[in-house]
Order: structure tokens, then C-alpha cells, then sequence
């Protein structure tokens, strides 16, 4: 469940998913499953379910972001 965001990380719950990282980054659920599922994700699996910590998304998104300006590819 996404918390009213007026624009800080800390807006969101302490623990993401998938639904959650769609919301975020205004992306299909299929997209955001691929997304979790590359090795450079910091995934955290509970049972089946895939989840994310909050601030290790954030942290990723900014170093792919870093990545994405200096190598000009897809996230």
C-alpha cells in the first residue's frame, strides 16, 4: 500500500513491492518483475514473494541512474 507521497523516500513503506516499485517508477507489474529479477537488484525473497527494502531501492535506483548518464543504456 503506497502512503501519500509528497516526494520523499521516506514516504513509502519500509519494505517495497512489485506493486509498489510500478507505482514508483510508472511501469508495467511484467516490467518491474524483470526489473527484481536482475543480479544487480537488491532482492529480498520471503517465501515466494519478492520484496525490496526501501532505502536499498532507492540507493540502486540512484546508482542506475549514475550508470545510466554515463553509459546512455536502459535501466
Amino acid at each position: 500500500m503506497l502512503m501519500k507521497n509528497t516526494g520523499g523516500e521516506n514516504d513509502y513503506p519500509l519494505i517495497l513491492t512489485a506493486k509498489e516499485i510500478c507505482e514508483i517508477l510508472k511501469i508495467s507489474k511484467p516490467t518491474a518483475y524483470e526489473i527484481m529479477s536482475r543480479s544487480n537488484f537488491p532482492l529480498l525473497k520471503i517465501g515466494k514473494c519478492k520484496r525490496v527494502f526501501r532505502n536499498d531501492f532507492f540507493d540502486w535506483l540512484k546508482s542506475e541512474r549514475k550508470n545510466h548518464h554515463s553509459n546512455n543504456k536502459k535501466l
